[in-house]
């Protein structure tokens, strides 16, 4: 069963480029001095990563402080994946927006998704139920779009729900979507403190 739910974790992965599009239109940064002269005064100019501040976490029960630690355990194992996910996506859909016929796009991908499934399923194997749900989460988070939306573009409408219905026999979905204010805060606090390297 998880190497049938890995192929639709791959496959939807692999999808994912659409999302490319709109993410990279939003990453233009605007260059900042180095220096600034204020006042008879030169001041260095740098930027600053964000810093995320909670309170300590706090436990009912030690079943919970369980639960908590797992998540964290798994956040940090399928986070890479994701954004590693993203990077390839960025780096195929430049690359192939270079290339000037359909054809070449198409054969292209298809290239594409062969290495990804040779190199990355053995992984996807690897991952728990609860692992690659959430990996779905974690790549809806860096794509800002449902992987359903993703798969409904490239394949088309009947295609999305077979694999949607596909990943809900193992009770995922692929039109869930990222929630880091409700049911997936607890999720976000601990990527923002695994990617500023608080735990």
């Amino acid at each position: 069963m998880k190497t049938i739910l890995s192929f639709v974790m791959l496959f939807g992965l692999l999808l994912n480029i659409q999302c490319l599009e709109t993410n990279a239109q939003n990453v233009s940064r605007q260059r900042i001095p180095d220096f600034i002269t204020a006042n008879n005064d030169t001041l260095k100019m740098m930027m600053l990563s964000d810093i995320y501040v909670y309170p300590p976490q706090a436990f009912k029960n030690p079943a919970e402080e369980e639960q908590y630690l797992k998540l964290i355990r798994d956040v940090k194992k399928t986070l890479p994946y994701a954004k590693l996910v993203y990077g390839t996506l960025i780096e195929t859909y430049e690359y192939i927006m270079t290339m000037p016929t359909e054809k070449e796009r198409e054969e292209h991908l298809k290239r594409i998704e062969k290495e990804l499934y040779a190199e990355y399923m053995p992984v996807l194997r690897k991952m728990s139920l609860t692992q690659g749900k959430l990996l779905i989460k974690l790549i809806d988070r860096e794509c800002n779009q449902p992987s359903y939306n993703l798969l409904k573009a490239f394949l088309g409408p009947f295609r999305a729900n077979f694999w949607n219905l596909f990943a809900g026999i193992f009770g995922a979905s692929l039109k869930s979507s990222w929630d880091p204010k409700g049911k997936d805060a607890a999720t976000e606090r601990i990527v923002e403190l695994v990617e500023m390297g608080l735990i």
